[in-house]
C-alpha cells in the first residue's frame, strides 16, 4: 500500500508540474500577443489631415497649448475621412465661439487631445492660429 501510495504521488507531481510548464508558456504567450498588439496599434496612429504652422502668442490656440507643427486628427466633428477643405473647419470654429472644442493632434509621434474655445481677442480670428490641409 505504501509502494503504490508514493507511485500515485509522483505521478500527481508529475502532471502538476506538466500543468504549471503549459500555463507558463501560455501566459507568455500571451504576453507576447498583447505586446504585438500595443505595437501594432501604435503604428497605426490616426490620419492626420490638416498641419498648424503659425501660433500667435497671447492667442485662445497659444493658451490651449496648441503649437507649431501638430498635425489636426480631429477639430471638432471634422477628422481625416470627413475634411474636404478649411472652410470646414472654418465653420465649426464660427459655430463653435465661446464653447470650447475638443481639438486631437499628432505631436512628436503622440496623441494629444486639447481644449480649444475659439472666442474674440485682441488679434486677428477667433483662434489665433494658421492651418493649411496636409497634402497627403
Amino acid at each position: 500500500l505504501q509502494n503504490d501510495h508514493k507511485a500515485l504521488m509522483k505521478q500527481v507531481e508529475e502532471a502538476l508540474h506538466q500543468l504549471h510548464a503549459r500555463e507558463k508558456e501560455k501566459h507568455a504567450k500571451d504576453e507576447a500577443e498583447a505586446l504585438a498588439e500595443a505595437m501594432s496599434q501604435a503604428q497605426s496612429l490616426p490620419q492626420a489631415f490638416a498641419k498648424v504652422n503659425a501660433v500667435t502668442p497671447g492667442s485662445p490656440a497659444s493658451i490651449s497649448g496648441l503649437q507649431v507643427d501638430d498635425e489636426i486628427v480631429e477639430f471638432g466633428s471634422v477628422n481625416a475621412n470627413n475634411f474636404q477643405n478649411l472652410q470646414n473647419i472654418a465653420t465649426v470654429v464660427q459655430h463653435s465661439e465661446g464653447r470650447p472644442l475638443s481639438v486631437t493632434v499628432l505631436r512628436s509621434g503622440r496623441k494629444v487631445h486639447v481644449g480649444l474655445t475659439p472666442k474674440r481677442w485682441a488679434g486677428k480670428g477667433l483662434l489665433g492660429c494658421n492651418i493649411i490641409p496636409l497634402q497627403r
